[in-house]
C-alpha cells in the first residue's frame, strides 16, 4: 500500500488530438461527431469517466471547435493545452501539471472511446485506491485503455515527450492486471469507418 492508498483519483481525458486520420483536412471535428444514440463523441467518453471518479480534468487543444465547452458543460475541468499538436506526452504533461498538488493518482482515458463500460472505470478506480503504481485493463488476454497511474510515477510521467504517451513507463515498470468483461477497452474510433461500426458496441 501507498501512502496514497485509499483517495480518490483525478480523472484524465485527453481530448486535444485533430484526428487527422478521420478528416485529413481538419474541417470535421472527430470528437464532436454524433454516435448512433445521438451523443457526442467526446461526450459519450467523458460520462463515463465523470461518473467513476470525483473531478475529471479535460485537455483540449487551442481552437478546438467546441469541444472544450462541450466538456465544460458536462462538469469537466477544462485547460487548452498550448502546444498539444506536438504530441500526446504534451497533453497528459498539461494535465498533470494542473493536476498538482492534490492528486493521489491518475485514471487516464481517451477521447475518442466512448464504449468502455463504467465498471470497467470503477474497477481500475479501485486498483489505484488499494495502492496499485500501474493499473491496466485487460479483456480477453489484450491491454487496452484507460490506464491508472499512482502517484510515485509523478516524476516519470512529467518527464514525458511525444507521441506515445505513457507506453514507455508500462514498459519499464510493474502493472497491476484488471481482468474485465470489457471489449470497449479496444475501441478506439480513429476513421469514418470506425464511428460508422460504433453501434454493435453500444
Amino acid at each position: 500500500m501507498t501512502a496514497l492508498a485509499g483517495m480518490t483519483p483525478v480523472g484524465i481525458l485527453l481530448a486535444a488530438g485533430r484526428g487527422r486520420r478521420f478528416d485529413p483536412t481538419g474541417a470535421a471535428s472527430k470528437l464532436l461527431q454524433p454516435l448512433p444514440g445521438g451523443a457526442l463523441l467526446v461526450a459519450a467518453s467523458a460520462r463515463v469517466l465523470l461518473s467513476s471518479v470525483d473531478k475529471v480534468i479535460a485537455v483540449v487543444r487551442p481552437g478546438d471547435g467546441g469541444v472544450g465547452d462541450c466538456l465544460r458543460a458536462l462538469g469537466c475541468i477544462v485547460t487548452v493545452c498550448p502546444d498539444a499538436d506536438s504530441g500526446m506526452a504534451a497533453s497528459l504533461v498539461h494535465a498533470i501539471r494542473h493536476s498538482l498538488p492534490e492528486a493521489p493518482s491518475w485514471l487516464i482515458a481517451l477521447g475518442d472511446m466512448p464504449h468502455v463500460r463504467p465498471s470497467t472505470m470503477l474497477a481500475l478506480r479501485a486498483a489505484l485506491e488499494q495502492g496499485a503504481p500501474i493499473a491496466v485493463p485487460v479483456h480477453a488476454g489484450q491491454r487496452g485503455n484507460p490506464v491508472g497511474f499512482g502517484r510515485v510515477h509523478l516524476d516519470a510521467l512529467l518527464a514525458l515527450r511525444g507521441d506515445q504517451g505513457a507506453r514507455a513507463i508500462l514498459k519499464a515498470h510493474p502493472v497491476s492486471v484488471v481482468a474485465v468483461d470489457d471489449p470497449g477497452i479496444f475501441s478506439d474510433i480513429d476513421t469514418v469507418a470506425d464511428l460508422l461500426k460504433t453501434s454493435t458496441l453500444a
